[in-house]
């Protein structure tokens, strides 16, 4: 098992003498320095917190037929019989054949090994930089944070750019980022944010509310990917330096979850914008580069090979504990789990197999925490499923509590509405029928009922979800069958008379306020309401809610509209699940945020366990 270890100062001198493979006894080590690697078994070395296990270890070690090869920066724990030593022009070799090792030569390598272990001695409590290595399965489409949608690439994003306010880890409370604290006016209109002190720019200008003002002007004005979140901004000002007013068209509570989302306007340095602008609001140059004021900073992007992030030494926060952020891009899941088990990535932050995950290799491990991820099927107008006895029948046979554990394990439960379960607890949760001889008895009554279910994506969880409906659609005699939809089609599928009967995805939206899930999906100009369908009385009771400051009288009204957009056949929630990310034992306070996509790690908190 490879082990990754960096030094400073002396390991220049260390490395010149490990240039070539050497093999050093076990038993060699004890008499050398008992206090720093175990000789048990192979076993991959990670940083400090692992030093201490590997000293535990060795307490308890008898063995004497295990070795270490050395080479560079990397250690080999190899379980093997004794071998022969020979000193050669180019270094250490060793021959299988010769049990007996040379007295000399023997003692050359104790000699070179206690030397090695004293210089370890001296750099293990400032060794060298800490680097977390972690893949993106979609590559970075652009790092402009106002003009692009990414998935993966938003936690580069938000580590290397800041707004206003964040969600705190963990949850959906809002807490202060760049501005420390903020008022309401009391007609709901007015927001006025107070700034934190001595903020700069990765170009060491300072944050202004100028610079605050400049930022949410070009998200507003500049027609990008994400100007839509201040559409309903009316003006922004700068009253002082260090206080931002936000003025709103129209009261809309759920403005500080727009600005507290992951897609969130983020603060630029207005020195960067200045000089970038080629008439294009230097979207173009901020494709590809970056001068925020977070935690990193974007030292590299190579598009379709992977990016690396380093940690900003003049941070107005608390320092993150590691200093560099590699990021490849690896498409694969398999070569990703493939990656980590072999020491060579610290995370699989999603899509890791959830059928693994009950027998991990013992150096994994996995953290799940809520998140807001509902599979839902989406119905299409006109097809079997708007008959209420169909419906019915259907509802009985794909009743998640019936398949759930199958396919998640301990990481979902049960959607109680269109409402992720975290953002809204109903207070008449929707049930599912569970009659299988009644629905048996409605579809032979009813004749022949063949449905079409598209997936979303080609992840695994989807076609282990539609090969579970299908099975359990047949036990009541409706012929189903699934297939993926290609790239982009479902947002393709209003009016299209060959769409899919249903349509198997992810419905999550982009804040998380119930106001951001149901404008997403379900009123008639959602833009994610795949098939165009309306219901007005529902979207009248939103309106309404909307304007709600409240919390549970605007959840009676939201819940009220959700049940209709149930009742009237549009959607059918079906369970949420937890984010779950697999990584190497010890790492610690990834900083996951359940209204953030699956997997999005926050490099300034997460650290490795000491």
């Amino acid at each position: 098992m490879i082990a990754r270890i960096g030094f400073l100062g002396p390991a220049r001198t260390l490395r010149k003498w490990l240039a070539q493979p050497t093999l050093i006894p076990c038993s060699a080590l004890s008499q050398s320095d008992s206090s720093i690697f175990s000789c048990l078994q192979p076993l991959r070395l990670r940083r400090q917190a692992s030093l201490e296990r590997l000293r535990r270890r060795l307490d308890q070690s008898t063995a004497s037929s295990t070795w270490f090869r050395l080479n560079n920066d990397q250690i080999s724990v190899i379980p093997i019989s004794p071998m022969r030593i020979e000193r050669t022009g180019t270094g250490m070799q060793t021959n299988h054949s010769d049990v007996t090792a040379r007295p000399a030569t023997l003692r050359l390598g104790v000699f070179l090994f206690g030397f090695a272990v004293a210089l370890l001695a001296l750099v293990i409590p400032g060794y060298a930089k800490e680097v977390l290595r972690i893949p993106y399965a979609i590559d970075i489409g652009t790092f402009d944070p106002d003009n692009g949608f990414e998935i993966d690439g938003i936690s580069a994003i938000n580590n290397v750019y800041e707004g206003l306010v964040e969600y705190a880890p963990g949850s959906t409370q809002i807490v202060g980022l760049l501005a420390k604290r903020w008022e309401i006016s009391g007609d709901g209109l007015s927001y006025t944010f107070h700034l934190q002190d001595g903020v700069k720019f990765h170009d060491g200008t300072a944050l202004t509310a100028q610079a605050v003002v400049g930022s949410l002007e070009r998200r507003r004005d500049s027609g990008l990917v994400l100007s839509y979140m201040l559409g309903n901004v009316a003006d922004i000002s700068a009253p002082n330096d260090a206080t931002v007013a936000i003025r709103l068209k129209h009261p809309q509570p759920s403005i500080l979850h727009l600005l507290a989302s992951a897609w969130g306007p983020k603060v630029i340095s207005p020195q960067a914008l200045n000089e970038h602008d080629k008439s294009d609001k230097a979207t173009n140059w901020l494709g590809e580069h970056a001068v925020g004021t977070g935690p990193f900073k974007l030292a590299e992007f190579k598009r379709g090979e992977g990016y690396v992030l380093e940690r900003n030494a003049d941070y107005w926060g608390k320092r993150p504990y590691f200093d560099r952020i590699e990021i490849p891009v690896v498409p694969d899941i398999g070569q990703q789990i493939l990656q980590l088990k072999a020491g060579e990535l610290d995370v699989v932050p999603t899509n890791f197999p959830f059928a693994q995950l009950s027998h991990l290799p013992a150096e994994l491990e996995v953290t799940a925490a809520p998140s807001m991820i509902q599979y839902a099927l989406f119905i299409k107008p006109g097809s079997p499923l708007d008959n209420p006895e169909i419906r019915r029948a259907v509802l009985s046979a794909i009743n998640p509590s019936i398949w759930v554990k199958d396919v998640f394990g301990p990481y979902a439960e049960l959607s109680k509405s269109v409402y992720q379960n975290l953002m809204l607890d109903p207070t008449d949760p929707i049930e599912f029928p569970n009659d299988i001889d009644a629905a048996k008895a409605a579809i032979a009554r009813l004749g022949e009922v063949n449905l079409v279910i598209g997936l979303h994506s080609t992840k695994a969880t989807y076609a282990r979800i539609s090969d579970r409906l299908i099975v359990q659609l047949a036990l009541i005699g409706v012929k189903a069958t699934a297939h993926v939809l290609p790239p982009g089609a479902a947002f393709a599928l209003k009016g299209d008379p060959n769409a899919p009967d249903a349509l198997l995805t992810i419905s999550s939206p982009d804040a998380a306020h119930p106001e951001n899930q149901v404008r997403a999906f379900f009123t008639k100009d959602a833009p994610l309401n795949f098939y165009g369908r309306s219901l007005p009385e529902a979207d009248a009771i939103v309106d309404v809610a909307g304007t709600k400051t409240d919390i549970a009288e605007r959840n009676a009204l939201y819940e009220r509209a959700g049940h209709l957009y149930v009742e009237a056949g549009h959607v059918i929630p079906l369970v949420d699940v937890e984010d779950v990310v697999v990584h190497a034992k010890g790492l610690t306070d990834l900083g996951l945020r359940p209204a953030f996509p699956p997997g999005n790690i926050d490099f300034a908190t997460v650290r490795w366990a000491r």
